[in-house]
């Protein structure tokens, strides 16, 4: 049975997931889905903020070094790997920005400034590719590779992230990056008024959270959007649906939505959430990444729709339940405030 709402953070073992993660982490450092499976950078990434978050702060060194040993000349990533070997060049321009949002989000939770200043000029380079992607009416192009192919509002609205924690990062150090303020303003100004030019994937819940998520939409219009969204997405006593029309639950959307709520300030709903996800726990700490809740017995995981237990799902859950619980490193990345300060 699932831990009831008042008592969620108390309850559920987050240290517990983290180590289920460590557990996948391979001996270089990269973070593969599963173990021996493929990694890309962004969900690398999140896995690395969930181990920073429960202080395993060396493993999530080893994963921010591997990724910097691996970053291509113009400053960019492919977006999937299998150890050293590249198995897609997609050139994700979210996928590359979201480097700048572990690097700071490890300095929030260790105050170790050499960290910072070593992964400097990885962030620097990164934000530079990335900007270079902006389109002429302030989207970012998905694709590096083709920026024809146009802009995603998801990927937007998390490049909107990386660049307020870029931002923090130069700062920081004494750094000026003018033109990252002038992107930053500008791919704002477009997600909030030009969304109509984004590619549409309206069905997908992250287009619904992620402009509140990255830092776009907030205060009364934030809650809004919640509102209006909720019931195409939000599935009572289970979670949150991947996408509006398929009776699919997914542990990483709903915990990114409890972030969500946190921005906004609806701490009731957040922590409600985080209990209905709960059933997609296994005993190891790890949680499996969804089920079909229209077939599915509650009691036989084979009938989840993916049996796999990925560690950037599980790190949903980690930074979920870190936020919940008051963590300063995470809520200072999701800060409503300006920029990641």
């Amino acid at each position: 049975m699932s831990p009831t709402r008042g008592d969620i953070v108390g309850l559920v073992d987050v240290t517990l997931t983290a180590n289920a993660i460590v557990g996948v982490q391979a001996t270089d450092g990269h973070i593969p889905w599963v173990p021996g499976g493929k990694a890309d950078p962004w969900n690398m990434v999140e896995a690395a903020m969930a181990l920073d978050s429960t202080g395993h702060h060396d493993r999530a060194r080893a994963a921010l070094a591997w990724l910097s040993a691996r970053q291509l000349p113009h400053g960019g990533w492919y977006s999937y790997y299998v150890g050293d070997e590249v198995v897609d060049e997609t050139l994700d321009t979210n996928i590359s920005a979201y480097v700048a949002v572990g690097v700071w989000h490890h300095y929030l939770a260790t105050r170790d400034a050499l960290v910072l200043r070593r992964h400097w000029s990885m962030v620097d380079s990164a934000m530079d590719h990335v900007v270079s992607q902006q389109l002429a009416w302030g989207g970012i192009a998905w694709r590096a590779d083709d920026p024809s192919d146009g802009a995603l509002l998801t990927g937007s609205s998390s490049v909107h992230l990386s660049l307020r924690c870029a931002i923090a990062i130069a700062e920081e150090l004494g750094h000026s990056r003018p033109e990252w303020d002038v992107t930053l303003l500008l791919l704002a100004d477009a997600i909030s008024h030009r969304s109509h030019l984004f590619l549409d994937k309206q069905r997908w819940a992250m287009d619904w959270y992620y402009p509140i998520l990255g830092g776009v939409v907030r205060g009364a219009a934030a809650r809004e959007r919640i509102d209006e969204g909720w019931d195409r997405f939000v599935v009572e006593g289970l979670g949150v649906r991947c996408v509006s029309d398929r009776p699919w639950i997914t542990a990483a959307e709903t915990c990114e939505l409890v972030l969500a709520l946190l921005v906004v300030g609806d701490r009731e709903r957040a922590e409600q959430l985080f209990s209905w996800v709960q059933f997609l726990r296994h005993d190891d700490g790890a949680y499996w990444c969804g089920m079909n809740f229209e077939d599915a017995r509650f009691d036989e995981p084979g009938e989840y729709f993916t049996a796999d237990q990925p560690t950037w799902n599980s790190a949903a859950v980690v930074l979920a339940g870190q936020a919940l619980a008051g963590a300063g490193s995470v809520l200072g990345v999701f800060s409503p405030m300006s920029r990641a300060h």
